[in-house]
């Protein structure tokens, strides 16, 4: 009896890290769609609202998802309550929300870079950045998007079966 509770407990774990790991492949794609939307607002609201970058972060931290959110509302404290310049608080801010997002190196480096131009040139040219960024960020959501049709089943399935294997082993 206490044998197979153990086994169902040892199905049930392995099963839920497949999961979870499925969950992080299907959250990449979603996470870098909202990623260029929100670089799309920022856009509309610099050449259209002229919007200060604060107030224009502010904003999108209240239309976002976490963790999203947290990092534009991160960005506006720090360009509003300190003493600091827009790259700085940028990356700073991206430091911080990185860890809670499904996000990969390549996508850090991008975000990265836009931080280094933001706020440097004028509108026309601000906005030239954002597509450009943008276009990156489409790049990366193709490749997350064919990895997660290409591994999201099999990393299910492979929770599962190593727990099998587990449990094979451990009879």
């Amino acid at each position: 009896m206490v044998k197979m509770i153990g086994a169902v407990l040892i199905i049930l774990a392995t099963t839920w890290t497949g999961f979870e790991a499925s969950r992080h492949l299907s959250e990449r794609p979603r996470q870098l769609r909202l990623l260029k939307s929100a670089l799309q607002s920022l856009e509309a609201e610099i050449m259209y609202g002229h919007t200060p970058l604060h107030e224009a972060s502010r904003k999108l931290a209240a239309q976002l998802s976490r963790p999203l959110s947290w990092f534009f509302e991160a960005f506006s404290k720090k360009l509003t309550e300190s003493e600091t310049t827009v790259k700085t608080a940028w990356e700073e801010s991206l430091s911080e929300v990185w860890k809670f997002t499904a996000f990969k190196q390549g996508e850090f480096e991008i975000m990265k870079q836009f931080g280094e131009t933001l706020g440097r040139h004028d509108r026309h040219s601000q906005q030239k950045q954002i597509l450009l960024t943008i276009s990156h960020l489409e790049r990366e959501e193709t490749d997350a998007f064919e990895k997660q049709m290409k591994y999201e089943k099999m990393v299910k399935s492979i929770g599962f079966l190593s727990g099998l294997l587990l449990i094979i082993l451990l009879m």
